[in-house]
């Protein structure tokens, strides 16, 4: 189980957080056609998984803006935002926000998801949430950066994640 905190108090987050050099777990999710959509969807393009709690904090929304704008006009790379939440919330959210760089993601239906990639949220106020993180593969689905944010409310490191691309 790892640690991350919530205004500075502890949450217990389970599952196996990728590490850079693991091949990612394969995944199936829900896009916001409410089609399920696996990992290899995505053949010979990297990836950036911006996993989040809700698109409906700020962090999350803040993020989720910035990898629109940072990471979607780079080559061969798509931006994944996965959160529980409805299809319906992240699809409004994206076309409120005009956000065409980014592709919303649900586990909804796929909760092992949380646990396969370390970021399912057991206790707290978020319990059943996914924890903040980033993760990048390769075109191959190799890890080549991963970052579970050690405070909820903060934002991750997207130059860190950026630079590996």
């Amino acid at each position: 189980m790892s640690n991350v905190t919530l205004d500075g108090n502890p949450i217990d987050v389970s599952g196996k957080f990728p590490q850079p050099g693991e091949n990612a777990a394969p995944f199936t999710l829900t896009n916001s056609g409410l089609e399920e959509v696996k990992l290899d969807s995505w053949p010979g393009k990297r990836k950036i998984l911006n996993i989040i709690p809700s698109i409906d904090t700020g962090v999350c929304a803040a993020s989720t803006r910035k990898f629109n704008e940072k990471a979607g006009s780079l080559d061969n790379t798509v931006v994944l935002v996965i959160s529980a939440d409805l299809p319906f919330a992240a699809a409004r959210f994206c076309g409120a926000e005009g956000l065409n760089n980014v592709e919303t993601l649900s586990t909804f239906r796929n909760y092992s998801f949380q646990q396969d990639y370390g970021v399912a949220i057991q206790d707290g106020p978020l319990a059943g949430l996914c924890a903040r993180a980033v993760v990048v593969l390769d075109e191959n689905n190799k890890v080549l950066h991963s970052e579970l944010v050690n405070e909820i409310k903060n934002e991750p490191d997207y130059e860190a994640a950026l630079k590996v691309l």
